[in-house]
């Protein structure tokens, strides 16, 4: 097997091979939520991997992640995603063409970036109440978004920039708002903002979707 190209967490499949997905960790961290949500997805058929993009560092609150954010160096991080991507894509054990990005608020930022730097390799891209501007002509993916009722962190407005975005570049988009939820709804470690009901909605539009785009098996 290639080694990582730096710490991260590899989940493969009881089958042994599956589609490849890389899932990029909101600002708190590759934490045990993303750790475990990479060995749901191996269960679910996928080889999914998490890079650590803080290198070991975590947050428990939002001040330490502010900080962990802030103190990411832009092109050092440029570095690691595509490191991490051509890891993923070297893997024997990924079957298929493209890959698919699962990114979580910061990460879905990231996930945004790569699939316009990287277009030939990424087909599905899930994000989770994350955006970015820009011009996504240059991507190739189909996109999938999972978007809070009432988000402090991210603008209605900028969801459907976004949204028009991905419209003008001619790119399948499909989103969706949940009601009653807030920023992190899917992450079950965050009480305050975890959301049971609309989580397991989205995880199950996240797995039709994937495997749709990916062609995993059930």
């Amino acid at each position: 097997m290639t080694n990582a190209p730096q710490q991260g967490h590899l989940s493969l499949p009881h089958s042994g091979s599956g589609p490849g997905l890389l899932v990029l960790h909101a600002w708190w961290g590759l934490n045990d939520f993303f750790r475990g949500l990479c060995d749901r997805l191996a269960g679910e058929g996928f080889v999914a991997y998490a890079p650590d993009l803080y290198r070991g560092k975590l947050a428990t609150n939002v001040d330490e992640a502010k900080r962990l954010r802030s103190g990411m160096d832009r092109k050092q991080t440029g570095a690691d995603l595509t490191a991490a991507l051509a890891y993923l894509r070297g893997l024997g054990a990924v079957s298929g063409g493209k890959l698919g990005l699962l990114g979580f608020s910061l990460g879905a930022n990231l996930a945004l970036g790569l699939s316009v730097e990287q277009p030939e390799a990424i087909g599905a891209v899930v994000l989770f109440y994350g955006t970015r501007g820009g011009d996504y002509t240059p991507a190739q993916a189909a996109y999938l978004g999972h978007f809070a009722q009432s988000d402090e962190w991210v603008a209605a407005s900028g969801v459907q920039k976004l949204h028009k975005a991905l419209r003008a570049a001619d790119r399948p988009a499909t989103f969706h708002t949940y009601a009653g939820t807030g920023h992190w709804f899917f992450e079950a470690d965050r009480p305050e903002a975890y959301h049971p009901e609309a989580a397991a909605l989205a995880w199950q539009r996240t797995l039709a979707f994937l495997r749709a785009r990916l062609a995993a098996r059930p």
